[in-house]
């Protein structure tokens, strides 16, 4: 047996064959946003082709709080052919442009990193390149105002336009969105069992998940099982014994404190961000109400503290108790396990600062649809999926960890320790690169693009050269592409209606 928790090689080379061609039997441990978007995902894609039972409790609560999201979601929708407006009106959803981010760099400093694409880009550098020249010039003015998204968002208006022209995501209700997504996986057939898990058989010659035993004394048996139950990792970890991946040596913060609020004012098409003594807090608008909390680390800040700090910041009346989540940031060291796949919290959790847990959630489901095993679990599949699923959250890791290292604050003992650090070589390679020479590459399918130069740019880092192509255009010339893509937008922005507005004309 290799390392705790991954299969031999024995255990996979011979799994059991579908040969009688019956349907396979995904069995979904867990709801929750991770059980009920895997469950309308199968359901919707692969209904006619495998029997889907979920299982969840109505006695166990959710988390519940990952209420914003990135772009990728509407792809994700377009796939399972959801109605926008359904979706929007049954979440209480708004448009979401991007995060803006306050007290990160500095104390009264913020920037907001938007979901487009900044400038224009050539085929030898990027527009930052030539922005650079510009700022040196005196030329140029701020790195956002040459995105749309970013002005749109500022402005607080949006609009649907041709081509994707805008790049958006929602801020939308968790618990409201799995029960959309249940009612439109039990339309398509799918079994929903309430009861409580309290033993997963394991079968001896392989390791291989059996079936699940129910507090009423039900035992359910499967061919493939998806773990939705959470931190706890009922099958992932306490029956496969999977192992996990500590990183809070880079990322710090272990506790999140969230309540909801009474609106106040009108919803904004971003998030905020904003950072505080030992950690940051959200504020995120729905059309009904707006969602609050506050991640921080509890070596610098007491629960208590954090509380305090968080409704001392709320804006509006608390409409629900304030409560106190645990998490340990990292990932199982294998995301798909002999017959096993894990989702969500189930799977690893990286703090909400950029919105992407929701996003690896939709991804995995995907990678997993896209490799599934109908004739038989094989060793090269399992192997496939961990390397592209580690490579993405990998990624991402980085891309969080950035925030907190990359910044000017001293002012706290929790942004001392952020500033000094040890951060991933990988993404210590980066920060140098961009540094020296303003250059940002996107390895491979990786999630982040033009986010990175946005958000290193406002925390603060400034390359130190730029890239001679740009020489190679007259003050002139630089001073018509600069002015023409910020006038463009200006135009652009101009015709777009108010976030209100369209969000109630839409929605309606």
């Amino acid at each position: 047996m290799s390392s705790s928790g991954q299969a031999s090689n024995e255990s996979v080379k011979n799994p059991t064959k579908n040969t009688d061609k019956k349907k396979q039997r995904v069995v979904i441990a867990g709801g929750g946003t991770a059980g009920w978007m895997a469950a309308a995902a199968f359901t919707r894609l692969l209904g006619k082709e495998i029997d889907v039972t979920l299982i969840e409790s109505s006695d166990i609560g959710t988390v519940g709080v990952g209420e914003a999201t990135i772009p990728t979601l509407v792809f994700f929708h377009k796939l399972l052919k959801i109605s926008e407006q359904e979706f929007m009106a049954a979440t209480n959803a708004t448009f979401k442009l991007g995060i803006n981010f306050e007290n990160w760099k500095a104390l009264d400093h913020a920037y907001l990193h938007a979901f487009g694409v900044t400038g224009k880009d050539c085929w030898a550098a990027g527009f930052q390149h030539f922005w650079m020249r510009g700022l040196k010039e005196g030329l140029a003015t701020d790195f956002g105002d040459y995105c749309l998204e970013r002005k749109a968002a500022e402005a607080n208006k949006f609009a649907h336009l041709p081509n994707n022209g805008l790049n958006y995501a929602f801020h939308m209700d968790a618990t409201k969105y799995a029960m959309f997504l249940r009612n439109i996986a039990e339309k398509e057939g799918l079994t929903r069992i309430d009861a409580t898990i309290t033993d997963v058989a394991v079968r001896e010659n392989d390791g291989f998940i059996e079936s699940i035993t129910l507090n009423n004394g039900d035992v359910v048996e499967g061919d493939i099982f998806i773990d939705c139950t959470g931190f706890r990792g009922l099958l992932i970890e306490k029956a496969l014994h999977t192992g996990y991946e500590d990183w809070s040596h880079w990322l710090p913060c272990d506790r999140a404190v969230a309540v909801q609020t009474e609106s106040v004012s009108t919803p904004v098409a971003f998030t905020r961000s904003i950072a505080r003594e030992a950690g940051w807090q959200w504020r995120i608008p729905l059309q009904n109400r707006v969602g609050n909390g506050m991640v921080f680390c509890s070596q610098y800040l007491s629960e208590e503290e954090a509380v305090s700090t968080l409704m001392a910041n709320i804006e509006g009346k608390a409409i629900n108790d304030s409560r106190v989540i645990h998490f340990r940031t990292g990932r199982r060291r294998k995301q798909w396990n002999r017959n096993c796949l894990a989702l969500g919290l189930a799977s690893g959790f990286l703090e909400p600062l950029e919105s992407t847990s929701i996003h690896l959630i939709q991804q995995n489901i995907v990678r997993f649809l896209r490799m599934f095993p109908v004739d038989g679990i094989v060793e090269e599949d399992i192997n496939e999926f961990n390397s592209q699923a580690n490579f993405d959250i990998e990624h991402i890791r980085d891309f969080i960890i950035l925030h907190y290292h990359v910044t000017d604050r001293t002012d706290t003992p929790f942004w001392r320790h952020c500033r000094q650090m040890d951060i991933p070589d990988s993404l210590r390679h980066r920060i140098e690169l961009f540094k020296k020479t303003g250059r940002v590459f996107r390895e491979g399918s990786e999630l982040f693009d033009d986010s990175w130069q946005q958000v290193m740019i406002g925390q603060g880092l400034m390359p130190q050269s730029y890239h001679p192509i740009v020489d190679t255009m007259s003050r002139q010339e630089l001073e018509i592409l600069l002015n023409g893509i910020r006038q463009n937008i200006t135009r652009a922005v101009d015709k777009l209606p108010p976030h209100k507005d369209y969000l109630s004309r839409y929605c309606s």
